[in-house]
Parts: C-alpha cells; structure tokens; sequence
C-alpha cells in the first residue's frame, strides 16, 4: 500500500444515488481518500456484463460533497471499474469497495451480481477488492449496523492485504448491531434459484414473461455463508475469478482426447 493516503474506489451496481453506497461513501472516507465511479440507474443481475456496442458516458457527480471526486456512468458496474482505471485515477487504487448492495449476494447470487461483479473486475485489474451487501432489498433500508462490519472489514484489508487474485464476499445480516453474533469466514454455500417464467399479456395481447422463483439452499453445512447469515452472523467468503475445476484435470487426463 502506498506511504500517502489509501487511495479508495467506490462502485455498486444499485446506482450511484442508492443509500448503500452513501453508506459506503461515509465509512470509506475515514480510512482514505474516496473517488466514486458508479452507474447512473440501477444495474442489479448485471453479473460481469460489458457495453461495446453503445457509446458509455461519465458524467461528474457532486452528491457526496467537496471533499469526494464522484462520477456517474451510463454502464454497468464492470464498465465503472474500468473507466475508473483508465480515465479518472491517477494511480491504481488501494481498495476498491463494491456495495452496499440492497439485498443478498450469497451463495450463487455471486454469479448474477452486479456488485461483485464490479469487485470482480477490481481483482482481475490487481485491485484489492471487497464486495458488500445487506440482506434487506428496500430503498430504506437501515445500514447502520452495516456501517461497523464494513469498517471493520476494509480496515483489516488494507493492513493485511489479500492474496493476489482474490477477493472478499461479505454479506451482512440485515437487523441492529446487537441482534448480529459476529463475523464467519465462510466457504459459499451449494444452492439455485428455482426459476419460473410467469407469461402475461401486453395491453395488445401479445405475450410476455416475467422471471420469478425460488431460492433452494441444498446445502446444509454449518461453515457456509448461508448458515451463518440464517445464524445472524456477517458471512466473508474469499472469491477467486479463475473459475478452472483444477481437480477434473487429472481425470481429463485420462481420457482418449
């Protein structure tokens, strides 16, 4: 980490005025020197998308005051980190902090989220990276609580660091500091969505879908995220983006390719 102040990006993917990064923003801005790049509406279930067919804008942003030099972008999360990197900072950043999301990137949510998507693209980029996000979907949500665990977690990375390639996944129970039992390191928990696609119709009778369904946690350890968050512990589960099933390479092997 450089000897002048931690240099600290923000991004999310619920839009640059959602109250979770406002959230972010004000933690953050006590352990560094913030810049915010975020989208300019709502890109949740963006997963790792990239625009190349449309021009992307970036538009300053003053909602977070004088002392936080904020960006807002026409693209999806992943678009923010890289503008972020090649046209608005002067050096590669400290931290980069994703969140926080309104509602839950557990478990395989981690595959569809925009949020740590964005995180995902920081650590492609040699970013240390977090990924935030509380368990309540509101636009009102309260992240007070949230504001200690995301304190608590960014200042211990940016003493530690994390291993190269790697990132955080941190999810926060939704309810009051006192109802929250504490912190687990936790692996990501084996569980879907069980989707259904309701068909409507348009007011001229054409037909249309609309996604629904279900979540199913077929996992029933006790040291994956999904425990710990129904136990109303933070769930921290390290991600890695080389997505290689390094123990089917052996068995590969042996076949007559």
């Amino acid at each position: 980490m450089s000897e002048e102040q931690p240099l600290i990006l923000v991004t999310n993917d619920d839009g640059i005025t959602a109250p979770g990064i406002a959230a972010t923003v004000e933690v953050m801005k006590k352990l560094g020197k913030v810049v915010v790049v975020a989208p300019d509406s709502p890109q949740s279930g963006m997963g790792h998308a990239i625009t190349i067919n449309k021009p992307l804008r970036l538009d300053k942003n003053h909602q977070f005051g004088p002392d936080v030099d904020s960006y807002q972008c026409s693209g999806t999360p992943a678009d923010c980190v890289k503008l972020a990197v090649d046209k608005v900072l002067h050096r590669k950043p400290d931290l980069l902090v994703s969140g926080a999301n309104h509602g839950s990137n557990s478990s395989i949510n981690v595959i569809y989220s925009g949020t740590m998507s964005a995180a995902v693209e920081g650590a492609i980029e040699g970013i240390t990276a977090i990924g935030f996000s509380l368990l309540d979907f509101s636009w009102d949500a309260d992240f007070e609580a949230s504001k200690v665990f995301m304190h608590k977690v960014a200042s211990n990375v940016l003493k530690h660091g994390l291993t190269n390639g790697t990132l955080l996944n941190v999810n926060i129970p939704k309810g009051d500091l006192s109802e929250i039992k504490g912190i687990k390191i936790c692996r990501q928990a084996r569980a879907k969505w069980v989707e259904e696609f309701d068909q409507r119709q348009d007011p001229y009778g054409r037909n249309y879908f609309w996604l629904t369904g279900k979540f199913n946690n077929l996992d029933k350890g006790e040291d994956t995220d999904e425990w710990a968050l129904a136990n109303n512990f933070v769930s921290v589960v390290p991600v890695q983006f080389d997505l290689t099933a390094h123990h089917a390479i052996g068995t590969l092997n042996t076949w007559d390719l």
